[in-house]
C-alpha cells in the first residue's frame, strides 16, 4: 500500500493514526484533543509507565512479573497513542521527524567521540592525537 502523494509504502503509524482518529471521533472527543491538551495527557501516560520502573533497580526483565509487563505494555501504547494524535493536531509526520532527528543525532553524536559514553554532545571531545596535542589547554 502506498501514499496518493509518494511511492513509498504507507507506514504502520497512518494505519494507527487511522484507527485512533475513528475511536476519537465516534466518542466525540476531537474537540478535546488540543495540541496542548494532547501534550499534557502524554506527560501524564509517561509518568504511568515511569511508575512501573519505579524502585526497581535497573527495571530488567528479571525485575518484572507478568502484571507488570502487561501495565508497562498498556501505558507505552497510551503514550505512543497520544504522540500519534499530537503529531496529527500539529502536522508532523513522525517516521520523517524521526529520519531527521537520527541525522541531527549523528552529526552530534559522531560513532568516533561518542561510542561507548554516555556523555552530553556538549561534553564529547576528541581524544589528543599525540602526547604534546595532550598539553594544550
Amino acid at each position: 500500500m502506498t501514499d496518493a502523494t509518494s511511492s513509498a509504502p504507507v507506514s504502520d503509524l497512518h494505519e494507527l493514526r487511522a484507527v485512533i482518529r475513528q475511536f476519537s471521533s465516534e466518542r466525540d472527543w476531537l474537540r478535546f484533543h488540543t495540541p496542548k491538551n494532547l501534550a499534557m495527557a502524554l506527560s501524564v501516560e509517561v509518568a504511568e509507565l515511569l511508575e512501573h520502573f519505579q524502585w526497581l533497580p535497573t527495571g530488567a526483565d528479571h525485575e518484572l512479573d507478568a502484571a507488570a509487563r502487561e501495565g508497562i505494555r498498556h501505558e507505552m501504547a497510551d503514550v505512543l497513542v497520544y504522540l500519534i494524535q499530537l503529531a496529527d493536531h500539529t502536522g508532523v509526520d513522525l517516521r520523517n521527524a524521526v529520519l531527521e532527528k537520527m541525522e541531527l543525532n549523528a552529526r552530534k553524536y559522531p560513532v568516533e567521540l561518542a561510542r561507548g559514553k554516555a556523555d552530553k554532545y556538549t561534553a564529547l571531545v576528541a581524544a589528543p592525537t599525540s602526547a604534546a596535542d595532550g598539553d594544550r589547554r
